[in-house]
C-alpha cells in the first residue's frame, strides 16, 4: 500500500513539472521523464517481488495444523489441510473456512493448550513430548507395583511415562503423522491388548514403540474431508492419551479403561466448521489385531457451537472382541459435554469449566447377556459416569481440578487386569478372574493442582483416592512373587498369593512438556 502511494505521487509530481516546463526545454523533459519511468519500473518489479514473498508466507501460515487447535478427546486430530494459496479463514459462516478456528478452544479438557509452533515449517511440523512422574502410594508395595491404572504403573520410583518424538507432515494435500512411545507407555499398552495371542508375527513387539501412526488425503469437500489409516488416537473416554492435554493425571475409569487407540481407517467429515462426523472401520476394541473373526465398527460426533460448549459422542459396535469367543459381541456409547461457564482473563481467577461423561455398554452371545441374567447367561455389562470441574488463576499461570466417577462392570470384561505373576490380557490369572458375573463396582475422586508458567510445560501435584467392592488394588505384599515372575505369566505359585486390598491413596507429581 504504501509502494503503491508513492509511485502514484511520483507521478502526478512527474506531470506537474512537464507542464511547467517551455517548449524549448522539450528534450530536456523527456529525457527527465525517461529516467523517471524507468525509477518507476524498479520499483513496480520491486513491488511484485514483495507480493509474491507475502504469498508464500500466507502458505507457509495455511499450512501448520498446530495452530487451528482441533483436537479432541483421546487425540491430536490433524485438521483439513487448507490450500496453498489461500490464508486460513476463521469466520464460520464461510464456506471455505477453516473447521473449528472461530474460538480458541485450549481450554478443553483433552485438548492441548499450546498455541503456537514457532518452529513449524511448510511441509512439516514437528512435536516433541515428555512425561516424567513421581508417585507415592500409602500402602508402600514391596514390588513397588501400582495396580488398574493405565497412567501410573510404579510407586516411589521416578519414571518416563512417556517420550514421543516425531509431528505432521503435509504437502499437496497429503498428510502423515507419526510419534514414538518410549517409556512405559511401551510396556503397558500392548501387555493390555490381548489381540497379538492370536496368530504369529508378533504383533505386540511390531507396535510397540507406535504411538501414532497414520496417513492420509485431504478432500477439498465442503469445510473439509480427510480420509487416514494407520493407527491413530481414540477419543472414547474424553481424555487425551497424553496427560499434557488434560485437566487431571490419573483420569476415573471412564476413561482410563476405554481405549486410547485403534488400528484401521477413519474418515473425517467437517461438513460444517462446528461440526465433525467422523466413522471408523478398526480391528477391534483397542487393540493391534482382531480378536476374532469380525472387526470393529465405530465412530464420532463432534459439535462445537461456539466456543464455550462441546458435545461429543463415541459409538462402538459389531467387534467381536473376547479373545477366543468368537460369537461374543461388544456394544458401548460413550458421551461427554463440556462448558466453560466463567471467563475473564484479568480477573484473578480466569476461566472456569466442567465436564461431565457417562458410558453405557454391554456384551452378548457366547454365554453372557446384554439384558441381566437369562437363559443365555449371566448379565455382562459396563455403566458409568465422571464429572470434573477446573478453575484457572492468575491469566491461566495456575489451574485446579476436582473430579471423580463410578463404575459397575460385571463380567469384568472392562478391568484392567492386575499384573500379578506378570498377567497380561492375554495370559489372564486365576488370582483375579474375569469370568462372566464376577462383579467389579468402583469409584474414585482426586485433586490436581497444576503451574503452568509456559505454554509448552506443566508442573502438576495430584491426589487420588480409588476404591472397588473387591480386592483390586496392590498392598504392602505386592503382586511379584518372592524371587520374581514364577512359571506361566499370570500362574499359580505354590505357597504365595498377590497381597489385594480394597481401596489405594496416592499422590503423583509430574513434569509435563510439549513442543
Amino acid at each position: 500500500m504504501g509502494l503503491t502511494l508513492g509511485v502514484g505521487l511520483t507521478l502526478s509530481a512527474g506531470d506537474l513539472h512537464a507542464q511547467a516546463q517551455t517548449p524549448n526545454l522539450q528534450s530536456a523533459v523527456e529525457n527527465t521523464q525517461t529516467g523517471q519511468d524507468l525509477k518507476i519500473q524498479q520499483l513496480q518489479d520491486k513491488l511484485e517481488e514483495i507480493q509474491r514473498e507475502l504469498i508464500e508466507l500466507k502458505k507457509a501460515n495455511s499450512a501448520q495444523p498446530e495452530t487451528h487447535h482441533i483436537t479432541s478427546a483421546k487425540a491430536s486430530v490433524a485438521p483439513p489441510s487448507l490450500s496453498e494459496a489461500e490464508p486460513e479463514v476463521t469466520d464460520p459462516s464461510s464456506p471455505h473456512s477453516e473447521p473449528f478456528a472461530f474460538a480458541d478452544f485450549t481450554w478443553l479438557n483433552g485438548n492441548s493448550r499450546t498455541k503456537d509452533t514457532p518452529y513449524a515449517t511448510k511441509f512439516f511440523t514437528p512435536e516433541i513430548r515428555s512425561d516424567v512422574s513421581y508417585t507415592y502410594d500409602f500402602r508402600h508395595p514391596q514390588d513397588d507395583t501400582i495396580v488398574g491404572s493405565s497412567e501410573v504403573f510404579r510407586s516411589s520410583e521416578v519414571t518416563l511415562t512417556d517420550l514421543g518424538i516425531g509431528g505432521d507432515f503435509h504437502y499437496d494435500n497429503v498428510h502423515a503423522r507419526v510419534l514414538s512411545q518410549i517409556g512405559l507407555y511401551a510396556t503397558a499398552t500392548p501387555r493390555n491388548d490381548a489381540s497379538p495371542a492370536r496368530g504369529q508375527w508378533d504383533l505386540a513387539d511390531a507396535y510397540r514403540y507406535i504411538g501414532e501412526a497414520n496417513a492420509g488425503y485431504h478432500f477439498n469437500v465442503q469445510h473439509g474431508l480427510n480420509v487416514d489409516a494407520g493407527i491413530f488416537l481414540s477419543y472414547v473416554g474424553l481424555f487425551s492419551f497424553y496427560q499434557f492435554d488434560n485437566w487431571a493425571y490419573q483420569p476415573s475409569y471412564v476413561s482410563s479403561n476405554t481405549p486410547w487407540f485403534f488400528n484401521g481407517v477413519r474418515v473425517q467429515w467437517y461438513p460444517t466448521a462446528k461440526l465433525k462426523i467422523e466413522p471408523w472401520f478398526i480391528n477391534g476394541w483397542q487393540s493391534y489385531g482382531r480378536f476374532n473373526g469380525r472387526p470393529g465398527l465405530g465412530g464420532q460426533i463432534l459439535w462445537r457451537p461456539n466456543g464455550k460448549l462441546e458435545i461429543i459422542g463415541n459409538q462402538y459396535g459389531y467387534g467381536e472382541d473376547a479373545l477366543g469367543v468368537p460369537s461374543r459381541t461388544r456394544l458401548h456409547t460413550d458421551d461427554s459435554i463440556e462448558y466453560k461457564y466463567y471467563d475473564r482473563p484479568d480477573s484473578m481467577i480466569s476461566k472456569a469449566a466442567f465436564t461431565v461423561t457417562g458410558d453405557a455398554g454391554c456384551e452378548s452371545g457366547g454365554g453372557v447377556s446384554c439384558h441381566g441374567n437369562t437363559k443365555q447367561g449371566p448379565k455382562q455389562s459396563f455403566l458409568g459416569f465422571m464429572v470434573y470441574n477446573r478453575l484457572w488463576f492468575d491469566r491461566d499461570k495456575y489451574g485446579l481440578t476436582i473430579g471423580g466417577g463410578r463404575i459397575n462392570n460385571p463380567g469384568r470384561y472392562l478391568v484392567l487386569l492386575p499384573p500379578i505373576n506378570g498377567a497380561t490380557a492375554a495370559s489372564g490369572t486365576p488370582y483375579f478372574t474375569e469370568n462372566p458375573g464376577d462383579p467389579f463396582k468402583a469409584w474414585d475422586a482426586s485433586v490436581t493442582g497444576d503451574y503452568m508458567p509456559s505454554q509448552y510445560i506443566t508442573y502438576r501435584l495430584e491426589y487420588n483416592h480409588r476404591a472397588a467392592n473387591v480386592p483390586y488394588f496392590a498392598g504392602p505384599g505386592g503382586v511379584t512373587p518372592p524371587g520374581g515372575n514364577t512359571g506361566a505369566l499370570g500362574s499359580v505359585v505354590p505357597n504365595w498369593s498377590p497381597d489385594l486390598r480394597n481401596s489405594e491413596n496416592r499422590i503423583t507429581g509430574a513434569f509435563l512438556v510439549k513442543f
